[in-house]
Protein backbone atom coordinates (compact mmCIF):
# COMPACT_ATOMS: atom_id res chain seq x y z
CA UNK A 1 0.00 0.00 0.00
CA UNK A 2 2.92 2.10 0.21
CA UNK A 3 4.42 4.38 3.13
CA UNK A 4 1.73 6.39 5.06
CA UNK A 5 5.04 8.41 6.61
CA UNK A 6 8.66 8.92 5.38
CA UNK A 7 11.36 10.69 6.90
CA UNK A 8 14.44 11.63 5.24
CA UNK A 9 17.59 12.84 6.79
CA UNK A 10 15.49 15.26 9.28
CA UNK A 11 17.86 17.46 10.97
CA UNK A 12 16.65 20.29 13.53
CA UNK A 13 18.83 23.28 14.67
CA UNK A 14 17.95 25.76 17.31
CA UNK A 15 19.39 29.34 16.92
CA UNK A 16 19.95 30.76 20.38
CA UNK A 17 20.94 34.29 21.26
CA UNK A 18 19.91 36.93 23.92
CA UNK A 19 17.74 39.43 22.41
CA UNK A 20 14.88 39.27 25.23
CA UNK A 21 17.35 42.04 27.42
CA UNK A 22 19.35 44.21 24.43
CA UNK A 23 17.54 47.27 22.36
CA UNK A 24 17.72 46.79 18.25
CA UNK A 25 20.49 49.89 18.89
CA UNK A 26 22.91 47.91 21.19
CA UNK A 27 21.82 44.40 18.63
CA UNK A 28 23.37 46.43 15.66
CA UNK A 29 26.18 47.67 18.12
CA UNK A 30 27.26 43.94 19.01
CA UNK A 31 26.75 42.76 15.46
CA UNK A 32 29.26 45.60 14.18
CA UNK A 33 31.66 45.43 17.28
CA UNK A 34 31.37 41.07 16.74
CA UNK A 35 30.64 40.80 20.44
CA UNK A 36 27.55 39.30 19.83
CA UNK A 37 27.05 35.76 19.70
CA UNK A 38 24.78 33.89 19.03
CA UNK A 39 24.96 29.75 20.10
CA UNK A 40 23.45 26.52 18.45
CA UNK A 41 22.56 23.02 19.19
CA UNK A 42 21.08 20.59 16.91
CA UNK A 43 18.11 18.89 18.53
CA UNK A 44 17.56 16.60 15.81
CA UNK A 45 20.31 15.08 13.79
CA UNK A 46 20.10 12.98 10.56
CA UNK A 47 16.69 10.96 11.70
CA UNK A 48 15.23 8.83 8.68
CA UNK A 49 12.73 6.24 8.82
CA UNK A 50 9.36 4.79 7.59
CA UNK A 51 5.66 3.87 8.17
CA UNK A 52 3.32 1.61 6.11
CA UNK A 53 -0.22 1.50 7.16
CA UNK A 54 -0.88 -0.84 9.52
CA UNK A 55 2.41 -0.13 12.00
CA UNK A 56 2.31 1.57 15.49
CA UNK A 57 5.88 2.89 16.00
CA UNK A 58 7.02 3.69 19.51
CA UNK A 59 9.39 6.50 20.03
CA UNK A 60 11.72 5.88 23.18
CA UNK A 61 14.87 7.64 24.31
CA UNK A 62 15.86 9.72 27.68
CA UNK A 63 14.48 13.52 28.36
CA UNK A 64 16.09 15.38 25.57
CA UNK A 65 16.41 12.70 23.04
CA UNK A 66 14.43 15.02 20.21
CA UNK A 67 11.43 12.98 20.43
CA UNK A 68 8.72 16.08 20.93
CA UNK A 69 10.67 17.79 18.76
CA UNK A 70 10.36 15.10 15.94
CA UNK A 71 6.76 14.83 16.34
CA UNK A 72 6.39 19.01 15.56
CA UNK A 73 8.44 18.05 12.18
CA UNK A 74 6.29 14.85 11.63
CA UNK A 75 3.11 17.22 11.95
CA UNK A 76 4.34 19.85 10.51
CA UNK A 77 4.18 22.32 13.40
CA UNK A 78 7.92 22.81 12.85
CA UNK A 79 10.03 22.90 9.71
CA UNK A 80 13.37 20.85 9.32
CA UNK A 81 16.74 22.52 8.80
CA UNK A 82 17.22 19.83 6.93
CA UNK A 83 15.67 16.85 4.91
CA UNK A 84 12.25 15.99 4.75
CA UNK A 85 9.24 14.45 5.43
CA UNK A 86 5.80 13.15 3.76
CA UNK A 87 2.49 12.38 5.19
CA UNK A 88 0.27 10.81 3.29
CA UNK A 89 -3.29 10.90 5.11
CA UNK A 90 -5.21 13.50 7.95
CA UNK A 91 -3.16 13.47 10.82
CA UNK A 92 -4.67 14.05 14.47
CA UNK A 93 -1.99 14.65 16.90
CA UNK A 94 -2.24 14.97 20.81
CA UNK A 95 1.65 16.33 21.21
CA UNK A 96 0.38 18.65 24.91
CA UNK A 97 -1.70 17.30 27.29
CA UNK A 98 -4.34 20.17 26.70
CA UNK A 99 -3.07 21.73 23.93
CA UNK A 100 -5.96 23.35 21.32
CA UNK A 101 -8.22 23.54 24.39
CA UNK A 102 -9.89 26.91 25.75
CA UNK A 103 -9.36 26.57 29.56
CA UNK A 104 -12.91 28.84 29.96
CA UNK A 105 -14.93 26.55 27.78
CA UNK A 106 -16.45 23.85 29.08
CA UNK A 107 -15.88 20.17 27.68
CA UNK A 108 -18.22 20.15 24.73
CA UNK A 109 -17.57 23.71 23.75
CA UNK A 110 -13.56 22.12 24.23
CA UNK A 111 -14.61 18.97 21.73
CA UNK A 112 -16.24 21.44 18.62
CA UNK A 113 -13.32 23.74 19.17
CA UNK A 114 -10.80 20.68 18.34
CA UNK A 115 -13.05 19.36 15.71
CA UNK A 116 -12.97 22.31 14.04
CA UNK A 117 -8.80 22.77 14.17
CA UNK A 118 -8.56 18.60 12.69
CA UNK A 119 -10.62 20.25 9.92
CA UNK A 120 -14.13 18.85 10.60
CA UNK A 121 -17.55 19.99 9.88
CA UNK A 122 -20.02 20.73 12.93
CA UNK A 123 -22.68 18.60 11.25
CA UNK A 124 -19.88 15.60 11.58
CA UNK A 125 -19.06 16.68 15.25
CA UNK A 126 -22.71 16.41 16.07
CA UNK A 127 -22.86 13.04 14.93
CA UNK A 128 -19.82 12.28 16.79
CA UNK A 129 -19.87 14.09 19.84
CA UNK A 130 -22.11 11.89 22.04
CA UNK A 131 -19.71 8.99 21.36
CA UNK A 132 -16.66 10.99 22.13
CA UNK A 133 -18.41 12.16 25.44
CA UNK A 134 -19.22 8.38 26.25
CA UNK A 135 -15.38 6.77 25.02
CA UNK A 136 -14.27 9.95 27.62
CA UNK A 137 -16.68 8.53 30.48
CA UNK A 138 -16.86 12.24 31.20
CA UNK A 139 -20.82 12.77 31.27
CA UNK A 140 -21.21 14.29 34.77
CA UNK A 141 -18.16 16.88 33.27
CA UNK A 142 -19.83 18.03 30.25
CA UNK A 143 -20.57 21.48 31.39
CA UNK A 144 -17.34 22.04 33.61
CA UNK A 145 -14.70 24.77 32.62
CA UNK A 146 -11.88 22.91 30.93
CA UNK A 147 -9.23 24.48 33.08
CA UNK A 148 -11.19 23.06 36.37
CA UNK A 149 -10.84 19.31 34.78
CA UNK A 150 -8.06 17.18 36.63
CA UNK A 151 -5.18 16.17 33.86
CA UNK A 152 -6.72 12.65 33.71
CA UNK A 153 -9.88 13.89 32.69
CA UNK A 154 -8.12 16.18 30.32
CA UNK A 155 -6.12 13.35 29.02
CA UNK A 156 -9.53 11.36 28.46
CA UNK A 157 -11.23 13.94 26.26
CA UNK A 158 -8.09 15.23 24.99
CA UNK A 159 -7.54 10.60 23.33
CA UNK A 160 -11.10 10.40 22.60
CA UNK A 161 -11.40 13.42 20.32
CA UNK A 162 -8.47 12.36 18.31
CA UNK A 163 -9.63 8.80 18.22
CA UNK A 164 -12.88 9.25 17.64
CA UNK A 165 -12.73 11.58 14.70
CA UNK A 166 -10.86 9.13 12.44
CA UNK A 167 -7.66 10.07 12.01
CA UNK A 168 -5.66 8.23 9.46
CA UNK A 169 -2.27 8.67 11.73
CA UNK A 170 -3.01 9.33 15.08
CA UNK A 171 0.11 10.51 16.82
CA UNK A 172 0.34 10.54 20.99
CA UNK A 173 3.30 11.41 22.83
CA UNK A 174 3.02 10.60 27.03
CA UNK A 175 -0.54 11.47 26.94
CA UNK A 176 -2.15 7.83 27.65
CA UNK A 177 0.77 7.84 31.21
CA UNK A 178 -1.68 10.16 32.90
CA UNK A 179 -5.01 9.03 34.15
CA UNK A 180 -6.28 5.67 35.63
CA UNK A 181 -5.44 2.58 34.57
CA UNK A 182 -8.71 1.36 33.37
CA UNK A 183 -9.09 4.18 30.84
CA UNK A 184 -5.19 3.73 29.88
CA UNK A 185 -6.20 0.18 28.88
CA UNK A 186 -9.57 0.87 27.06
CA UNK A 187 -7.45 3.47 25.22
CA UNK A 188 -5.07 0.78 24.05
CA UNK A 189 -7.88 -1.09 23.05
CA UNK A 190 -8.81 1.66 21.06
CA UNK A 191 -5.72 2.71 19.33
CA UNK A 192 -5.37 -1.41 17.93
CA UNK A 193 -8.35 -1.28 16.53
CA UNK A 194 -7.44 1.99 14.20
CA UNK A 195 -4.25 -0.16 13.51
CA UNK A 196 -6.68 -2.67 12.23
CA UNK A 197 -8.82 -0.54 10.05
CA UNK A 198 -5.11 0.16 8.08
CA UNK A 199 -3.89 3.42 9.92
CA UNK A 200 -0.93 4.56 11.66
CA UNK A 201 0.02 5.95 15.19
CA UNK A 202 2.86 7.02 16.93
CA UNK A 203 3.47 6.93 20.62
CA UNK A 204 5.99 8.59 22.18
CA UNK A 205 6.02 6.64 25.83
CA UNK A 206 9.34 6.07 28.85
CA UNK A 207 6.90 3.24 29.34
CA UNK A 208 8.77 0.16 27.72
CA UNK A 209 6.26 -2.26 28.90
CA UNK A 210 3.62 0.05 27.30
CA UNK A 211 5.78 0.16 23.67
CA UNK A 212 6.44 -3.64 23.76
CA UNK A 213 3.02 -4.35 24.29
CA UNK A 214 1.58 -2.27 21.25
CA UNK A 215 4.20 -1.55 19.14
CA UNK A 216 5.34 -3.44 15.82
CA UNK A 217 8.37 -0.95 15.00
CA UNK A 218 10.22 1.10 17.64
CA UNK A 219 13.02 4.48 16.83
CA UNK A 220 15.28 5.23 19.54
CA UNK A 221 16.50 8.64 19.74
CA UNK A 222 19.40 10.05 22.15
CA UNK A 223 20.51 13.63 22.47
CA UNK A 224 18.91 14.03 18.97
CA UNK A 225 20.81 11.01 17.40
CA UNK A 226 18.91 8.13 15.50
CA UNK A 227 20.20 4.79 17.82
CA UNK A 228 18.18 2.40 16.29
CA UNK A 229 15.56 1.91 14.39
CA UNK A 230 13.15 -1.53 13.89
CA UNK A 231 11.32 -4.40 15.73
CA UNK A 232 10.49 -3.77 18.50
CA UNK A 233 11.75 -6.57 21.01
CA UNK A 234 15.75 -6.06 19.72
CA UNK A 235 15.31 -2.73 20.26
CA UNK A 236 13.97 -2.56 23.65
CA UNK A 237 16.41 -5.12 24.97
CA UNK A 238 19.26 -2.75 23.50
CA UNK A 239 17.82 0.21 25.63
CA UNK A 240 17.03 -1.46 28.62
CA UNK A 241 20.51 -2.26 28.55
CA UNK A 242 21.37 1.32 28.08
CA UNK A 243 19.29 2.40 31.31
CA UNK A 244 21.05 0.03 33.56
CA UNK A 245 24.48 0.99 32.02
CA UNK A 246 24.48 4.32 30.99
CA UNK A 247 26.64 2.65 27.76
CA UNK A 248 25.29 3.59 23.98
CA UNK A 249 25.91 1.02 21.98
CA UNK A 250 28.18 1.15 19.13
CA UNK A 251 26.14 0.27 16.44
CA UNK A 252 22.29 -0.67 16.00
CA UNK A 253 20.47 -1.72 13.14
CA UNK A 254 18.66 0.37 10.72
Amino acid sequence: MGNIIEVKNVSVKYITGDLRNIGIKEYFMKKLTRKYQVQSFIAVNNVSFTLEHGDMLGIIGTNGAGKSTLLKVITQIMQPSVGYVKVNGRIAALLELGSGFDGDLNLKENAYLRGAMLGYTREYMDKKYPEILAFSELQDFEQCPFKQLSNGMKSRIAFSIASMVEPEILILDEVLSVGDGAFREKSEKKMHEIIQNGKATILVSHSIAQVRRMCNKVLWLDHGRQIGFGETIPICNRYEVFLKTGVLPEKSPL
